[in-house]
C-alpha cells in the first residue's frame, strides 16, 4: 500500500513494546508517539527518546509523527473559554508560559525520533473562535519557520475542544498562513463532535493539497458530547478513505481509537479498529488501482 498505516501507540497500550507488537501484527508500519509509560512525549528524557526510537526501528517500523501538546492551552487575552467540550490533555496540562520551552523540546524530540510531523493545536476553544485566528497564526508562524529549518512539518489538527475544530475553521487558518511547512491533520470525528458532517461536507471544504496526516476514529454525538465507537459506526470512513486516495493523498492513516470496546480493553478495541482500517485502505487502494487500469471496480461490501 502506498499510504502507510499508523497508530498513536498509547491507544493500544501504555507500554510501547506491547503496542508495537499488536500494530505490527496488523501490518502497521508507522508509529505516532504521544504517551509512553504515562509520560507525554515532550517530557521524556533524551535517553528515553533514544530508547523509544530504537524500540520502534528494531521492528522495522518508523516514527511518523509526535502528537505534541503545543497550543493546547488558553490563549492569553482571548474570548471566554467554551465549557461545553471535554478538554483531554493526555499527561500534558500546560499554559502559554510553557510555549517556548515546549516548542524547543518538541522540535528536538521530533528530530531525535526521525519523525517528520509535529502535531499542534489552536488554543482551547473560546466563545468566539474566529477572533482567535490572527493570534493562532501569529503563534504558528515562528513555529513553522523553526520546523522548516530542521526539515520538519507542522500539522495543525482540527480539534473540537480548540478554536480550529471544523473543516471550515481549519481551512481558514491554513489560508491565513500559506507556509510550506504547515499542513493539516484531518480528524473527521473531531469535526463530528461540533455538529457537522465531516464527510462529504467537511472534506469538501479542505485544501486537500495541504493534508499531511489523517487521524482515524469514530463516535456518536449527543449535545456536543462524543461517545467513542467502533470504526465505521457513524462516520463514512469507506467513502472518506476512497476520496482521499482519489484526490492523491499520500500521507498515512493513523488510528486514534479512543473506543474501549465492549469489555473496556483498549488493546482488544484497537485491534478490532485496526483490522477495520486496514481492510478499508486495502479495498480502497484496490478500487483506485482498478479505476486507473480500466478494470472493473470492486463493489462496496
Amino acid at each position: 500500500m502506498k499510504n502507510a498505516l499508523a497508530a498513536i501507540t498509547d491507544e493500544f497500550a501504555a507500554d510501547l513494546e506491547t503496542a508495537l507488537a499488536a500494530m505490527q501484527q496488523l501490518g502497521f508500519a508507522e508509529a505516532e508517539l504521544r504517551l509512553i509509560g504515562g509520560k507525554n512525549i515532550v517530557e521524556l528524557t533524551d535517553g528515553e527518546i533514544a530508547a523509544a526510537r530504537e524500540t520502534v526501528e528494531r521492528r522495522g517500523m518508523r516514527v511518523v509523527s509526535i502528537a505534541s501538546p503545543l497550543l493546547k492551552y488558553v490563549l492569553p487575552g482571548g474570548a471566554e473559554i467554551e465549557q461545553r467540550f471535554q478538554k483531554d490533555v493526555f499527561g500534558a496540562s500546560y499554559t502559554f508560559d510553557d510555549h517556548e520551552r515546549l516548542t524547543r523540546r518538541a522540535l528536538d524530540v521530533a528530530q531525535a525520533l526521525g519523525a517528520r510531523i509535529i502535531r499542534v493545536f489552536s488554543f482551547w476553544r473560546t466563545s468566539e473562535p474566529r477572533r482567535c485566528f490572527p493570534a493562532i497564526v501569529e503563534a504558528l508562524g515562528p513555529l513553522c519557520d523553526a520546523a522548516a529549518a530542521r526539515g520538519l512539518q507542522i500539522g495543525l489538527e482540527n480539534e473540537f475542544a480548540c478554536n480550529a475544530g471544523t473543516a471550515e475553521e481549519a481551512a481558514a487558518v491554513l489560508e491565513m498562513l500559506p507556509h510550506p511547512a504547515l499542513g493539516l491533520i484531518w480528524d473527521p470525528a473531531n469535526m463530528a463532535v461540533l455538529g457537522g458532517v465531516p464527510f462529504p461536507d467537511g472534506y469538501s471544504q479542505l485544501p486537500v493539497g495541504r493534508l499531511l496526516h489523517v487521524h482515524v476514529k469514530d463516535c456518536t454525538v449527543d449535545n456536543f458530547v462524543p461517545t467513542w465507537q467502533r470504526l465505521g459506526t457513524n462516520i463514512d470512513w469507506r467513502g472518506q478513505v476512497a476520496a482521499l486516495l482519489r484526490d492523491g493523498y499520500a500521507g498515512s492513516f493513523s488510528l486514534e481509537t479512543h473506543w474501549r470496546g465492549e469489555h473496556g480493553d483498549r488493546l482488544e478495541a484497537s485491534r478490532i479498529c485496526g483490522e477495520i482500517l486496514r481492510d478499508l485502505v486495502v479495498d480502497a487502494t484496490a478500487q483506485s488501482g482498478s479505476k486507473r487500469n480500466g478494470a472493473p471496480v470492486l463493489q462496496d461490501r
